[in-house]
């Protein structure tokens, strides 16, 4: 390497390039970010990626752009991991060296040790038998001699797998350079040898993929000079077989033979310039030949794409800075003893704050991302509570069978004069009673929402005291449910105020007349829908007859039998006395359905008062006891069914449903200012004051503000963050424009 280092000094300086201030400052923000784990996909920051297939000639590229012999070499892949290369034009006093940024702080004057530790850095990391890996390394080349430029060296393409290689070593590498080429700030070098064709080129394919209109493709043809005797890349360079809009470069590599004999860069690139001096064809189109042909090229293009990507750049570490600003200051400093209490004492009201705003729906974190909060409630009262109750039966788990059961039980040993108050009034509090359990649900579901909302309220310095936020978790839980207690015995009063005291005189309620006026009419109608049609002409009297009277209202003997029809009117001579809607009419009506009985008995007494004596005297010789059957051991309602208990039963049920009707409209109304009152309002009234009361102790201040175990180096690396973003915006912001020149 000492000769390469004597053949180098003789090179003359090139000229100071375009971009010399803007580069470097691209290349000293990359390495900012870099510090911080701002990597180059977030900020797309410009870089040359080289592309090509394995022995395409990329690495003599690289190192004729360099100057200097530095890459691994080898017949099989020696690219394993990609290489970062930042070329930094520097004085020549300085001399040339290279820094690792693994190792900072260290400088390597002899590129034979470069690229020992470029070596040694892969197998740390890939291991020693070619496997690759997508981590970087990252190297720094200063010299008076390059261009400013960042390139990126990728592993070269590969069909089949070699040592450890796994079987998709192809698609792993095509993934990992497609990773680094599909950003649309990072220029494509392609490369293809000379000697293979054009149109199956890798590294154009895989350009095509990720630049299809080849805005950012430079085409470079490598080893020209082994094209067959008679031939030229003539058309290739003119971009006539592929077109690209950044046109290629040609340029001829040094041999294996000259590797081996350690003939230096220098003598490479002097005998490059006479080999297309001499060329018939390549002498016309010298422009686009050469390794400073292509070294200009990049240069240009590189500066090309910082100036085109300075403003959203410099948008882009504006926006970064304001969030890592704000990030910062929500874990902010580690606060003094004096300092302790107000920070206590701010953290509990802007939490109180929080929850308040979640409730009335002020948050604007979640404004338009969910329905949360306050309107979560209104939808557990309207959409659960209001429209469940409103779809429960009045008469749910009560059949008719109960209502006649209770209506028997109810008169006792006597006859009913009219419609029973006790059924009504008993099955009407049973029904009452199984609104309890809904509105004491519908509580409950505020009070989960409630408990929702205190864990979601957004209050970030939390996050950096546990103890703290685990005494806020524990005192809000419990005052919330403290709320929920008295939210929860309101509501029982309100349904046993409903129980203890029945309102008849509701101006809503049916009402015992109005209800006995319905219920008649049903039971007629249903009686006069199921008689037989009207007798049809030619039909004899005693038919017709016997029809009127099957319409009589026909009711059990106070006895054991059926009385007669002739103390009952029928339907029929009810209808002739008054209409059926007039109140003359419907007491007439009401009043036979319930002295049935009565009528019956008067019936009997008018045959004679002494024929139940002269039937128990007359006993004729032989004739047989008569014997009445035993009651049931269960009797059932239904088997004492009669016209009376029709009408009673509509009757009450009418009752049941008008009472329940308006019991369940207060409910309604009632349970959700109850717990609204009691539970939502109370809380966002006191919440602050409770958390004050419990919390905000100087003898607790040390134990609160306990940070987590990961917060220090959390805000450790925040900090970094900040200052390094600082810094690159005051970067961004005296970096010099240089567009007039290019």
């Amino acid at each position: 390497m000492a000769h390469d280092v004597e053949k180098s000094t003789s090179v003359p300086p090139i000229e100071p390039p375009l971009g010399s201030t803007v580069i470097p400052v691209v290349n000293k923000l990359r390495e900012v970010l870099a510090k911080v784990g701002g990597g180059d996909s977030e900020l797309e920051l410009p870089q040359v990626a080289v592309v090509g297939s394995q022995s395409s000639g990329k690495s003599s590229v690289l190192e004729a752009l360099v100057g200097r012999d530095f890459l691994p070499r080898g017949s099989d892949i020696c690219t394993r991991r990609p290489l970062l290369l930042q070329l930094v034009r520097s004085n020549e006093e300085a001399g040339e060296f290279g820094e690792f940024w693994h190792l900072p702080g260290r400088k390597f004057f002899d590129f034979s040790q470069i690229r020992a530790e470029i070596q040694a850095e892969t197998e740390r990391e890939a291991g020693g038998n070619k496997r690759v890996s997508n981590k970087q390394i990252c190297l720094k080349i200063y010299s008076h001699r390059v261009l400013d430029m960042t390139l990126v060296d990728l592993p070269g393409m590969t069909k089949v797998p070699v040592g450890d290689q796994p079987l998709d070593i192809e698609a792993q590498i095509r993934e990992m350079i497609l990773s680094y080429i599909k950003q649309p700030r990072c220029i494509i070098l392609a490369i293809t040898p000379a000697n293979s064709d054009l149109a199956n080129s890798d590294a154009l394919q895989m350009a095509g993929i990720a630049d299809p209109d080849g805005h950012r493709t430079i085409g470079v043809i490598t080893k020209l000079d082994i094209m067959d005797r008679g031939t030229d890349a003539c058309n290739l360079l003119l971009g006539k077989t592929i077109p690209l809009k950044l046109g290629y470069v040609g340029v001829v590599n040094r041999c294996q033979e000259d590797i081996k004999l350690n003939r230096g860069i220098h003598d490479a690139l002097v005998s490059e310039e006479a080999f297309f001096q001499s060329h018939p064809v390549y002498n016309r189109v010298a422009d686009c030949c050469g390794i400073p042909k292509l070294a200009k090229k990049l240069n240009k293009i590189f500066v090309q794409h910082i100036l085109k990507m300075l403003p959203d750049l410099k948008s882009s570490i504006r926006s970064k800075l304001a969030i890592a600003s704000k990030e910062h200051s929500n874990y902010g400093h580690l606060p003094r003893k004096p300092d302790q209490g107000s920070l206590v004492l701010n953290i509990l009201l802007k939490y109180s704050k929080a929850f308040v705003s979640m409730v009335d729906g002020r948050n604007e974190e979640k404004l338009t991302s969910e329905v949360y909060g306050g309107a979560r409630i209104h939808y557990i009262f309207q959409s659960i509570f209001v429209s469940r109750l409103e779809e429960v039966d009045p008469f749910e788990r009560l059949t008719d069978q109960d209502i006649r059961t209770a209506i028997h039980n109810a008169t006792g040993p006597r006859s009913a004069l009219f419609v029973p108050e006790v059924p009504f009034q008993v099955l009407v509090r049973r029904q009452i009673a199984r609104l309890l359990d809904p509105c004491l649900q519908c509580a409950r579901l505020v009070y989960n929402e409630l408990v929702k909302i205190s864990h979601s309220c957004l209050v970030h310095e939390l996050q950096r005291f546990p103890v703290l936020k685990m005494h806020i978790n524990d005192i809000v839980g419990s005052f919330l449910f403290e709320g929920l207690q008295p939210s929860q015995t309101m509501i029982g009063h309100l349904v046993e105020m409903e129980i203890d005291h029945i309102n008849t005189s509701h101006p809503n309620f049916i009402g015992g007349n109005k209800a006995v006026e319905v219920a008649s009419h049903q039971v007629r109608s249903y009686r006069l829908g199921s008689t037989t049609p009207r007798t049809r002409d030619g039909e004899d009297s005693e038919a017709s007859g016997s029809n009127r009277r099957s319409t009589a209202i026909v009711v059990r003997s106070p006895t054991n039998g059926i009385v007669p029809d002739q103390g009952v009117r029928s339907v029929a001579d009810i209808e002739k006395n008054g209409s059926p809607g007039s109140e003359r009419s419907s007491n007439w009506i009401i009043s036979s359905f319930f002295r049935g009985k009565e009528v019956q008995s008067r019936g009997i007494d008018a045959s004679g008062s002494n024929s139940d004596n002269g039937i128990l005297n007359h006993k004729e010789p032989g004739s047989s006891i008569i014997h009445l059957r035993e009651p049931p051991l269960m009797l059932n309602s239904s088997e004492m069914h009669s016209e009376h208990e029709a009408v009673a039963l509509a009757v009450t049920k009418q009752l049941l449903e008008s009472y329940y009707t308006i019991v369940r409209k207060k409910i309604q109304d009632s349970v959700p200012k109850a717990v609204m009152h009691f539970l939502v309002n109370h809380t966002k009234r006191e919440l602050c004051n409770v958390l004050i009361e419990n919390i905000y102790r100087e003898s607790l201040f040390q134990n609160l503000l306990q940070e987590a175990d990961d917060v220090s180096l959390k805000r450790k690396h925040v900090e970094e963050t900040l200052i390094a973003l600082q810094e690159a915006s005051k970067l961004l912001d005296e970096l010099p424009i240089e567009s007039a020149t290019v």
